[in-house]
């Protein structure tokens, strides 16, 4: 079959074991509708084609690609994706800011029987969702604060239409997984821990909470495309802190872990 969706990436990754179960390709799409202050991939927010200064070198950052196009890199590591229980996952940016392009590449994936996923912060009309919700098997959403005002002020955006969305996708029948980067400063209390995992245990058929530690190894593409990082000098969440907060989740009887 030929699959003419078009649609604009930065990066494919291969053999990544994170963004879902087991040995994975992630597509990286280019464009999103929030600027979360610490943000891992900066050259994902603009859909625009960018240059990123890296290691003192230009390098140009999105190129328009077919689904016919990049299927074959894609299916090249089927046999990793048969051990391992592993597949295909959508990322960004928002994937889901390009709902046609992901369906279409979601759907060559179903019928070549591969899993598929998105990593998606849900900030998008519902009918960019259900346009997709026929060809995924795994949804994993960003939940990251439960207060539309301190949610606005680090990302750009409230959440109550991440929140609907969520509750939404939930009774759809697919697999939902809410996942929550814990930011030092921003949602790093166990009050603030606890009433997403709340909110998560109160989503039918949702029964993990994974928790993702801030990390700064996106920091240098900041200045690689002339930008400020807000974050900086912020440290990463210790272990220690991070344990504990995993406890505060686990009170919502949801299966919990840190990273995904």
């Amino acid at each position: 079959m030929t699959y003419r969706g078009t649609g604009r990436i930065f990066n494919i990754q291969r053999f990544s074991i994170h963004d879902g179960p087991g040995i994975r390709t992630i597509v990286f799409f280019k464009g999103c509708y929030m600027r979360c202050a610490w943000c891992c991939n900066p050259e994902s927010q603009e859909y625009g084609i960018e240059t990123l200064v890296e290691n003192g070198k230009p390098k140009t950052v999105g190129r328009d690609v077919t689904v016919e196009e990049i299927m074959p890199e894609i299916l090249s590591d089927t046999v990793f994706y048969r051990r391992s229980g592993g597949g295909v996952t959508l990322s960004g940016g928002e994937c889901l800011a390009q709902h046609l392009f992901a369906r279409d590449l979601l759907s060559a994936c179903k019928d070549e029987g591969l899993h598929t996923a998105i990593e998606s912060a849900a900030n998008v009309p519902y009918g960019n969702i259900a346009a997709v919700l026929p060809y995924l098997d795994l949804y994993l959403m960003d939940i990251k604060h439960m207060d539309p005002a301190k949610h606005r002020l680090f990302t750009g955006v409230s959440n109550e239409k991440i929140l609907e969305n969520a509750q939404r996708v939930a009774k759809s029948g697919v697999e939902l997984i809410i996942r929550t980067p814990v930011v030092p400063g921003f949602n790093d209390t166990p009050a603030e821990i606890r009433a997403i995992s709340r909110f998560a245990a109160s989503l039918p058929n949702v029964r993990e909470h994974h928790l993702l530690p801030y990390h700064r190894l996106g920091q240098d593409k900041y200045a690689g495309l002339g930008r400020g990082y807000a974050f900086d000098g912020v440290e990463p969440p210790a272990r220690e802190k991070m344990e504990f907060l995993l406890g505060i989740a686990e009170e919502s009887g949801l299966k919990c872990q840190i990273g995904g």
